[in-house]
């Protein structure tokens, strides 16, 4: 076959494929009912974000116990496209800034122990003050094997039709498609770069359930709907999450070793 008609194959089947996607995926999907951009003029600086907006975040770089300093800068990037409300949205690629605030080094029977806050959102080069609590904690290896789907799709299959299982145990039926606990009860649903849930916990965890009493849907990425805690990283212990006093300020500890965190490690952050 020539390579002019090799392209046109191509392109006619990439086509096909595109519109039986668009044809099969579910009315009313999260995936076509997306937060728009602000209108009107509106700049990102009036963003509103309500107290219990999740965050779902990777950590742009490593630290330790042994190397932090008191005082450096820490950033996560937000990963999915986070629903607000009024139609609003924190766009996927926003920086959410904060810095170590205190570190203690593991001997002589004390715990590695490092103390962080994040504090402040980068939106298109503005600046927004916040003040969060980190609900769960993943280890880079557990993203990836939320990002891997469960079976090879078939040929012709899109690769984003394919399920996948979420730090927590959800399964996501693929972009449009549901997302189901374990007990098999929908929470949400499946969209580009994560999903939108209603946020639940389970009565013996120390998170919370539904955020507000609207029970919006949230942005969780590759969390479950009950995510809540540490997944994958051996040890580490969330000491103070900073839901109370005081206040923003999340606490991290590891027993006999050194406590370390990789660029790559995911954070579901709260705002306050």
């Amino acid at each position: 076959m020539s390579i002019g008609r090799s392209r046109g194959f191509f392109c006619r089947r990439f086509s096909f494929v595109f519109v039986l996607a668009a044809c099969f995926a579910p009315s009313g999907s999260p995936a076509q009912t997306s937060v728009s951009r602000p209108s009107g003029g509106q700049t990102q600086s009036s963003l509103t974000i309500s107290p219990g907006t999740i965050l779902p975040t990777r950590l742009n770089q490593s630290f330790s116990s042994r190397n932090a300093k008191p005082g450096q800068i820490l950033t996560a990037r937000i990963m999915q496209d986070v629903p607000l409300p009024k139609g609003q949205k924190i766009p996927a690629g926003s920086k959410v800034t904060g810095t170590i605030v205190s570190v203690q080094p593991r001997g002589g029977g004390t715990p590695a122990r490092v103390e962080l806050r994040f504090d402040s959102m980068l939106v298109r080069h503005q600046s927004i003050p916040i003040v969060t609590s980190l609900r769960a904690i993943a280890g880079f290896m557990e993203v990836q094997a939320a990002q891997t789907p469960e079976y090879t799709p078939g040929f012709g299959t899109p690769y984003y039709w394919a399920p996948t299982r979420q730090i927590g145990g959800d399964e996501v039926y693929g972009v449009g498609g549901p997302v189901t606990n374990q007990n098999g009860e929908r929470v949400g649903s499946g969209v580009y770069g994560g999903v939108l849930v209603h946020v639940r916990a389970h009565p013996e965890s120390k998170c919370r359930g539904p955020l507000d009493e609207e029970d919006r849907l949230q942005a969780l990425w590759v969390f479950s709907a009950d995510a809540c805690g540490v997944y994958g990283l051996d040890h580490l212990a969330i000491t103070h999450a900073g839901k109370t006093d005081p206040v923003g300020i999340i606490i991290l500890t590891v027993e006999g070793q050194d406590l370390k965190l990789k660029a790559g490690d995911a954070l579901l952050l709260r705002v306050h």
